[in-house]
């Protein structure tokens, strides 16, 4: 049940990100605003939905980690692991993943006594 309150929160938070990002576009292109906002927060809902029901289909059930990709996809935003790869990568780090905590940046490689 709480699973169930929580994606239904997050889900409302997509609608308010998408919706609200298009206010200055919509005014400026002219396009009512209510109208503006509704089809960029119902456009995000559905690919979060889309995502959702598709990772459902895969098993039958919804992982934490699932949940959480499909609300990553539409959050641009949003940094994954491989985008922290990647930044590290770009300055020489290693990424470390634990599970109880997000990937963050590891020591640059000449200082990790076991890099040869």
């Amino acid at each position: 049940m709480a699973s169930l309150n929580n994606v239904l929160m997050r889900i409302v938070a997509v609608f308010a990100a998408s919706g609200l990002g298009v206010i200055g576009a919509g005014a400026v292109a002219g396009i009512p605003v209510m109208k503006a906002v509704m089809v960029a927060g119902l456009t995000a809902v559905a690919a979060v939905i889309e995502k959702l029901a598709r990772a459902f289909m895969d098993d039958g059930k919804l992982t934490l980690d699932e949940i959480n990709a499909a609300f990553a996809s539409v959050d641009t935003k949003a940094k994954t692991v491989a985008d922290l790869q990647v930044e590290a990568r770009q300055t020489g780090q290693d990424v470390v993943v634990s599970a109880n905590s997000a990937a963050a940046p590891a020591a640059a490689k000449e200082d990790d006594p076991n890099y040869n």
